[in-house]
Protein backbone atom coordinates (compact mmCIF):
# COMPACT_ATOMS: atom_id res chain seq x y z
CA UNK A 1 0.00 0.00 0.00
CA UNK A 2 1.49 3.52 -0.96
CA UNK A 3 1.93 5.75 2.06
CA UNK A 4 -0.64 8.19 0.09
CA UNK A 5 -3.23 5.47 0.33
CA UNK A 6 -1.97 4.83 3.99
CA UNK A 7 -2.76 8.59 4.32
CA UNK A 8 -6.48 8.75 2.64
CA UNK A 9 -7.38 5.61 5.36
CA UNK A 10 -5.92 7.39 8.37
CA UNK A 11 -7.80 10.32 7.89
CA UNK A 12 -11.18 8.80 7.28
CA UNK A 13 -10.83 6.22 9.92
CA UNK A 14 -9.31 9.26 12.84
CA UNK A 15 -11.55 10.50 15.37
CA UNK A 16 -12.75 14.45 15.07
CA UNK A 17 -10.51 15.71 17.57
CA UNK A 18 -6.97 13.44 17.44
CA UNK A 19 -6.26 12.90 14.29
CA UNK A 20 -2.98 11.82 14.32
CA UNK A 21 -0.06 13.10 11.80
CA UNK A 22 -0.52 11.36 8.47
CA UNK A 23 2.47 8.90 8.92
CA UNK A 24 0.72 7.42 12.18
CA UNK A 25 -0.32 3.48 10.77
CA UNK A 26 -3.11 3.96 13.66
CA UNK A 27 -1.33 1.74 16.73
CA UNK A 28 0.31 2.91 19.37
CA UNK A 29 3.65 3.19 18.54
CA UNK A 30 4.55 4.69 15.11
CA UNK A 31 7.20 2.03 12.98
CA UNK A 32 9.75 2.27 10.38
CA UNK A 33 10.07 6.35 10.81
CA UNK A 34 13.51 7.06 10.61
CA UNK A 35 15.39 10.88 12.15
CA UNK A 36 16.96 10.82 8.42
CA UNK A 37 13.75 10.91 6.88
CA UNK A 38 12.48 13.76 4.75
CA UNK A 39 9.70 13.91 7.40
CA UNK A 40 11.38 13.24 10.67
CA UNK A 41 9.43 15.97 12.38
CA UNK A 42 6.50 13.93 12.19
CA UNK A 43 8.76 11.04 14.63
CA UNK A 44 8.98 14.12 17.05
CA UNK A 45 5.30 14.65 16.90
CA UNK A 46 4.71 10.97 17.84
CA UNK A 47 7.46 11.48 20.96
CA UNK A 48 6.46 14.85 22.38
CA UNK A 49 3.31 15.76 20.74
CA UNK A 50 1.40 18.55 21.88
CA UNK A 51 -1.88 18.02 24.07
CA UNK A 52 -4.25 20.70 24.25
CA UNK A 53 -7.33 21.91 26.32
CA UNK A 54 -9.59 24.70 25.02
CA UNK A 55 -11.79 26.50 27.12
CA UNK A 56 -14.62 28.47 26.00
CA UNK A 57 -16.22 31.17 27.76
CA UNK A 58 -19.59 30.79 26.13
CA UNK A 59 -21.33 34.23 27.00
CA UNK A 60 -18.50 35.62 25.99
CA UNK A 61 -18.14 33.66 22.88
CA UNK A 62 -21.98 33.88 22.22
CA UNK A 63 -21.68 37.95 22.41
CA UNK A 64 -18.45 37.92 19.70
CA UNK A 65 -19.82 35.25 17.21
CA UNK A 66 -22.80 37.69 16.77
CA UNK A 67 -20.69 40.55 15.61
CA UNK A 68 -18.70 38.20 13.68
CA UNK A 69 -21.15 35.64 11.92
CA UNK A 70 -24.69 37.34 12.64
CA UNK A 71 -27.27 35.85 13.97
CA UNK A 72 -27.57 32.13 14.14
CA UNK A 73 -29.59 28.78 15.52
CA UNK A 74 -28.41 26.77 18.64
CA UNK A 75 -26.53 24.56 16.49
CA UNK A 76 -24.70 26.16 14.10
CA UNK A 77 -23.47 28.03 17.33
CA UNK A 78 -22.32 25.55 19.11
CA UNK A 79 -20.93 23.76 15.91
CA UNK A 80 -19.23 26.89 14.93
CA UNK A 81 -17.58 27.37 18.43
CA UNK A 82 -16.66 22.71 18.35
CA UNK A 83 -15.56 24.15 14.73
CA UNK A 84 -13.27 27.27 16.27
CA UNK A 85 -11.95 24.79 19.02
CA UNK A 86 -10.23 22.26 16.79
CA UNK A 87 -8.80 24.94 14.19
CA UNK A 88 -6.43 25.63 17.43
CA UNK A 89 -4.72 22.63 16.72
CA UNK A 90 -3.74 23.46 13.32
CA UNK A 91 -0.78 25.51 12.54
CA UNK A 92 -0.64 28.02 10.36
CA UNK A 93 -0.02 26.00 7.37
CA UNK A 94 -3.70 24.64 7.91
CA UNK A 95 -2.14 21.01 9.14
CA UNK A 96 -2.95 19.52 12.81
CA UNK A 97 0.25 20.01 15.05
CA UNK A 98 -1.35 18.86 18.61
CA UNK A 99 -3.78 16.65 19.97
CA UNK A 100 -6.73 17.49 21.44
CA UNK A 101 -7.05 16.69 25.18
CA UNK A 102 -11.39 18.59 25.60
CA UNK A 103 -13.21 21.09 24.69
CA UNK A 104 -14.35 23.01 28.40
CA UNK A 105 -17.28 25.17 27.82
CA UNK A 106 -18.01 27.38 30.67
CA UNK A 107 -22.13 28.60 31.16
CA UNK A 108 -24.78 28.96 33.09
CA UNK A 109 -28.41 27.75 32.50
CA UNK A 110 -31.21 30.60 32.34
CA UNK A 111 -32.44 31.99 35.11
CA UNK A 112 -35.41 30.24 36.05
CA UNK A 113 -36.94 33.75 37.43
CA UNK A 114 -40.64 34.79 37.81
CA UNK A 115 -41.57 38.31 39.11
CA UNK A 116 -43.14 41.90 37.62
CA UNK A 117 -41.79 44.34 36.11
CA UNK A 118 -41.44 47.62 38.01
CA UNK A 119 -43.65 49.55 36.87
CA UNK A 120 -46.49 48.12 34.78
CA UNK A 121 -46.45 45.32 37.82
CA UNK A 122 -46.40 42.79 34.26
CA UNK A 123 -46.08 39.33 34.73
CA UNK A 124 -42.48 37.96 33.92
CA UNK A 125 -41.25 33.99 33.39
CA UNK A 126 -37.92 34.03 32.39
CA UNK A 127 -37.79 30.67 31.59
CA UNK A 128 -40.61 30.59 28.93
CA UNK A 129 -38.42 33.79 27.34
CA UNK A 130 -37.18 33.27 23.80
CA UNK A 131 -33.57 33.88 24.92
CA UNK A 132 -34.36 31.09 27.79
CA UNK A 133 -35.53 28.66 25.26
CA UNK A 134 -32.35 29.22 22.51
CA UNK A 135 -29.78 29.21 25.69
CA UNK A 136 -31.44 25.71 26.10
CA UNK A 137 -31.14 24.41 22.87
CA UNK A 138 -27.42 25.70 22.93
CA UNK A 139 -26.67 24.07 25.73
CA UNK A 140 -28.31 20.33 24.35
CA UNK A 141 -26.25 21.36 20.76
CA UNK A 142 -23.04 21.45 23.27
CA UNK A 143 -23.32 18.25 24.75
CA UNK A 144 -23.89 16.07 21.66
CA UNK A 145 -20.78 17.42 20.57
CA UNK A 146 -17.63 14.93 20.54
CA UNK A 147 -14.91 15.89 23.44
CA UNK A 148 -16.99 18.69 24.98
CA UNK A 149 -17.16 19.23 28.56
CA UNK A 150 -20.05 21.82 29.76
CA UNK A 151 -19.25 23.31 32.96
CA UNK A 152 -22.43 25.17 34.29
CA UNK A 153 -22.40 27.36 36.62
CA UNK A 154 -25.77 29.12 37.86
CA UNK A 155 -27.90 32.35 38.20
CA UNK A 156 -29.34 33.07 41.51
CA UNK A 157 -32.88 34.13 41.10
CA UNK A 158 -32.65 35.42 44.86
CA UNK A 159 -30.66 38.15 43.74
CA UNK A 160 -32.27 39.19 40.57
CA UNK A 161 -32.80 42.84 40.31
CA UNK A 162 -34.10 45.09 38.20
CA UNK A 163 -31.66 48.05 37.70
CA UNK A 164 -32.52 51.32 35.71
CA UNK A 165 -30.72 51.65 32.41
CA UNK A 166 -27.48 53.82 32.95
CA UNK A 167 -28.46 56.09 29.94
CA UNK A 168 -31.75 56.78 32.09
CA UNK A 169 -30.15 57.21 35.36
CA UNK A 170 -27.60 59.84 33.62
CA UNK A 171 -30.94 61.76 32.12
CA UNK A 172 -32.51 61.59 35.22
CA UNK A 173 -29.74 63.08 37.39
CA UNK A 174 -29.37 65.71 35.03
CA UNK A 175 -32.86 66.73 35.30
CA UNK A 176 -33.70 65.82 31.13
CA UNK A 177 -36.08 63.02 32.03
CA UNK A 178 -38.28 63.24 35.38
CA UNK A 179 -39.19 60.23 37.12
CA UNK A 180 -42.88 60.12 35.90
CA UNK A 181 -41.86 59.34 32.32
CA UNK A 182 -40.22 56.66 33.60
CA UNK A 183 -41.65 53.70 32.27
CA UNK A 184 -40.76 49.47 32.33
CA UNK A 185 -38.87 50.07 29.20
CA UNK A 186 -36.18 52.17 31.29
CA UNK A 187 -35.48 48.85 33.70
CA UNK A 188 -33.26 46.25 32.88
CA UNK A 189 -32.75 42.61 35.15
CA UNK A 190 -29.60 42.31 36.89
CA UNK A 191 -29.00 38.58 35.76
CA UNK A 192 -25.48 37.48 37.21
CA UNK A 193 -24.00 34.14 36.50
CA UNK A 194 -21.78 33.03 39.50
CA UNK A 195 -19.08 30.29 39.92
CA UNK A 196 -18.60 30.23 36.14
CA UNK A 197 -15.12 31.88 36.66
CA UNK A 198 -14.42 30.11 39.76
CA UNK A 199 -14.68 26.71 37.72
CA UNK A 200 -12.85 28.09 34.86
CA UNK A 201 -9.71 28.87 37.28
CA UNK A 202 -9.84 25.41 38.99
CA UNK A 203 -9.52 23.49 35.43
CA UNK A 204 -7.42 25.31 35.00
CA UNK A 205 -5.15 24.62 38.28
CA UNK A 206 -6.45 20.99 37.83
CA UNK A 207 -4.64 20.48 34.27
CA UNK A 208 -1.11 22.48 35.36
CA UNK A 209 -0.76 20.40 38.40
CA UNK A 210 -2.02 17.07 37.29
CA UNK A 211 0.18 17.68 34.04
CA UNK A 212 -2.72 16.45 31.52
CA UNK A 213 -1.72 19.00 29.06
CA UNK A 214 1.02 21.23 28.50
CA UNK A 215 -0.94 23.70 26.09
CA UNK A 216 -4.44 25.89 27.10
CA UNK A 217 -6.20 27.66 24.80
CA UNK A 218 -8.62 30.37 26.17
CA UNK A 219 -10.91 32.01 24.36
CA UNK A 220 -11.87 34.68 26.19
CA UNK A 221 -11.77 38.49 26.85
CA UNK A 222 -11.91 38.85 30.69
CA UNK A 223 -9.09 39.90 32.46
CA UNK A 224 -10.44 37.63 35.67
CA UNK A 225 -8.13 34.99 33.78
CA UNK A 226 -4.94 36.53 34.45
CA UNK A 227 -4.24 34.52 37.94
CA UNK A 228 -4.91 31.23 36.78
CA UNK A 229 -2.82 31.64 33.72
CA UNK A 230 0.67 32.85 35.83
CA UNK A 231 -0.29 29.31 37.42
CA UNK A 232 -0.54 27.38 34.44
CA UNK A 233 2.82 29.24 32.97
CA UNK A 234 4.46 28.01 36.03
CA UNK A 235 3.81 25.21 35.96
CA UNK A 236 5.04 24.74 32.13
CA UNK A 237 2.23 25.11 30.70
CA UNK A 238 2.04 27.23 27.18
CA UNK A 239 -1.42 29.61 27.30
CA UNK A 240 -2.65 30.73 24.14
CA UNK A 241 -5.63 33.84 24.44
CA UNK A 242 -8.28 33.92 22.04
CA UNK A 243 -9.95 37.03 22.27
CA UNK A 244 -11.74 36.65 18.70
CA UNK A 245 -10.73 40.25 17.53
CA UNK A 246 -12.27 42.21 20.94
CA UNK A 247 -9.80 44.24 22.25
CA UNK A 248 -7.91 43.32 25.48
CA UNK A 249 -5.85 45.69 27.92
CA UNK A 250 -1.92 46.18 26.91
CA UNK A 251 -0.83 44.48 30.25
CA UNK A 252 -2.52 41.75 30.05
CA UNK A 253 0.01 40.51 26.91
CA UNK A 254 2.51 39.54 29.86
CA UNK A 255 0.56 36.96 31.43
CA UNK A 256 0.14 34.65 28.03
CA UNK A 257 2.36 32.84 25.59
CA UNK A 258 0.46 33.77 22.74
CA UNK A 259 -2.13 35.81 21.08
CA UNK A 260 -4.30 33.76 17.87
CA UNK A 261 -7.87 34.60 16.53
CA UNK A 262 -9.07 31.41 14.73
CA UNK A 263 -12.12 32.92 13.42
CA UNK A 264 -12.81 35.85 10.64
CA UNK A 265 -12.53 39.17 11.41
CA UNK A 266 -15.20 41.24 12.02
CA UNK A 267 -16.44 43.13 9.31
CA UNK A 268 -16.93 47.58 10.07
CA UNK A 269 -19.52 49.44 8.79
CA UNK A 270 -19.72 52.47 6.86
CA UNK A 271 -22.23 54.57 6.27
CA UNK A 272 -23.31 54.53 2.23
CA UNK A 273 -23.65 57.25 -0.29
CA UNK A 274 -27.48 56.80 0.80
CA UNK A 275 -26.99 57.25 4.29
CA UNK A 276 -27.91 53.77 5.39
CA UNK A 277 -25.08 51.63 7.34
CA UNK A 278 -23.69 49.04 4.53
CA UNK A 279 -20.75 46.41 5.49
CA UNK A 280 -17.20 46.65 3.94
Amino acid sequence: MSEKEKSTMVRKSSALGSKPSPLDSGSAEPKGISFAGPRSSDLLFHISPTMTAVMVDAGFYLKQAQRIFGKQTPADAAKRLHRLALDHLNGDNGRRTSRLYRIFVYDAPPAAWKGHTPVGKQSIDLTRSPTAQWRHAFHESLRGLRKVALRMGEVPTSQVRWQLKPDVLKDITNGKKPWADVTDDDFRLDLRQKGVDMRLGLDIASLAYKHQVNQIVLISGDADFVPAAKLARREGIDFILDPMWSTIRPGLYEHIDGLRMACPKPQKKRASTNGEDASI
